[in-house]
């Protein structure tokens, strides 16, 4: 049986792999013309998906290539003084397993796991899908699958060629991210620079493999701003406007903008659709689900998604009638949990007042002197993001037979 998966992020991968060991045959078409290698900005991966990781043979190399960010430093807006916090204090009262990974340092880990059982077609992209199964390629010839998924993100060209125009199902949450690649400073080894103020927050971070480091900025807007995702010249040019005069810090991280060699900006937003499924196509990952980009889990939930997905076809002996019904039902709870959840999470990222600002801060200085026990305690009431993703849970599809 014969299927194609359209892009070569996280959830592409990760499906891909599992659909080879239950006896798939699998191509993965990616429009980038190579792997990325850039780092990407940081994820995060929670206990199921890391238990996933562990299957599939990679979690060493995860743990290796992880950032190392242990500690925060966070600026309310006007302070001279950070407040200094213990980031894994706070990861570990979420959750028993998590990692934080730049995000093409995992696409990579997951691509190298299964490439010598899969189809890699870099430098290309889907044009049309007949019901039948015929797809139509930018460059290649014509082929025909079994079924095709699209594996392709917020912006997925499979979902806009089946299920219509992204504004049909794209929901924004009032919020935008940017990340830029600047040069690394020694100083900033394990630690995490923050300000925050009213409507905005600016952050700086490296990672200990990496000769760099990543400025991250979200800043809130009760509008959508009317920005092609592809424009970038103007997007930059908002990014200023948000953030200019916040701190000399955020000044010089702005400063970079025109010398960055990777730079990233989009709304945060949440698809929500009624069925990722339609004949022989179905989504998986933020093509199907985003629940918003920083602040929902994404990462964590298109592993678990490609995951169910790979082990409902092959638990239905790929009978996509039988499993793409049983895979949604699987995941909906999760979905819906993580929309929620980014709702909350945005929130308190980005400050919607002084008040909710200063609360930011003083939150971080209770953690970081209440005696480690209560601070777990306070922790496990405060940080729904891992506790959810912490909590999912899959059924053992590593045990299904194989097709063949």
């Amino acid at each position: 049986m014969r299927i194609l998966v359209s892009g070569a992020g996280v959830a592409g991968p990760v499906l891909a792999y599992w659909l080879t060991r239950h006896g798939f045959e699998v191509t993965v078409v990616e429009r980038a013309p190579a792997p990325r290698r850039t780092g990407g900005h940081a994820v995060d991966l929670f206990r199921p998906a890391m238990h996933i990781s562990e299957k599939m043979g990679v979690l060493p190399r995860i743990e290796e290539r992880a950032t190392g960010v242990t500690r925060m430093a966070l600026y309310p807006e006007g302070a001279r003084r950070p407040v200094r916090v213990d980031l894994s204090r706070i990861f570990g009262a979420a959750s028993d397993r998590h990692v934080e990974i730049m995000r093409d340092d995992l696409s990579e880990i997951y691509h190298d796991a299964g490439r010598d059982d899969v189809e890699y077609v870099f430098g290309d992209s889907i044009t049309a899908i007949s019901p039948g199964g015929e797809v139509r390629f930018e460059n290649a010839a014509p082929r025909r699958f079994d079924l095709v998924v699209g594996a392709d993100g917020l912006h997925s060209n499979v979902r806009r060629l089946v299920f219509g125009d992204e504004s049909r199902f794209s929901a924004f949450i009032g919020a935008y991210l940017g990340v830029l690649t600047l040069p690394h400073s020694p100083g900033l080894d394990g630690e995490l620079l923050m300000h925050a103020g009213v409507g905005r927050t600016a952050g700086m971070y490296g990672a200990r493999h990496l000769g760099e480091a990543r400025a991250l900025f979200l800043f809130r807007s009760e509008r959508e701003l009317g920005c092609h995702h592809r424009d970038v010249p103007r997007q930059k040019k908002l990014l200023r406007g948000a953030f200019q005069g916040m701190h000399p810090d955020v000044d010089r991280w702005l400063g970079e903008l025109d010398r960055t060699p990777a730079f990233y900006f989009d709304s945060i937003s949440q698809l929500r659709m009624d069925t990722w499924s339609r004949g022989r196509v179905t989504l998986v990952g933020d093509a199907g689900y985003c629940p918003g980009a920083a602040v929902g889990g994404s990462t964590s939930l298109a592993v678990v998604g490609a995951y169910v997905l790979a082990g409902e076809l092959a638990r239905a002996g790929g009978d996509h009638e039988r499993a793409f019904p049983a895979y949604e039902r699987a995941m909906a709870e999760h979905v819906r949990g993580s929309r929620a959840v980014a709702l909350s999470v945005a929130k308190t990222l980005v400050p919607t007042s002084r008040l909710s600002a200063r609360g930011l801060a003083e939150g971080a200085r209770l953690i970081s002197v209440l005696p480690p026990r209560l601070g777990r305690a306070f922790l496990r009431l405060t940080t729904k993001s891992g506790r959810l993703h912490n909590s999912m849970t899959v059924d053992d599809y590593a045990a299904v037979h194989r097709l063949v």
